[in-house]
């Protein structure tokens, strides 16, 4: 059954393709749902996925980033599993 994480990544991650190196490996990985950016200037998101090795080796990206961003901490709460299949893919949203 799948799970979903919803996650936030503070540090310089706003204007380093953070939404798009999330996207890449998400698609890369099989996880569904959406990246954004906030307010605050850190970027959040859903990802939702079938196996527990696919969202942990997102989970590492996302503490990593792209070569530009500085990640100084990512929140991620685990919501569990989900029998609600609200994504077919992941998309990056608008956000500031």
């Amino acid at each position: 059954m799948p799970r979903r994480l919803h996650y936030t990544v503070h540090g310089m991650v706003q204007g380093v393709w953070f939404r798009w190196f999330t996207k890449q490996k998400a698609d890369e990985l099989g996880i569904v749902g959406w990246v954004t950016n906030d307010a605050g200037g850190s970027v959040s998101g859903v990802a939702v996925g079938i196996s527990d090795s696919a969202l942990d080796q997102f989970k590492r990206a996302i503490k990593r980033g792209p070569p530009a961003a500085r990640v100084e901490r990512v929140d991620v709460t685990d919501e569990g599993e989900t029998d609600d299949i609200e994504f077919t893919s992941f998309e990056i949203r608008g956000g500031l």
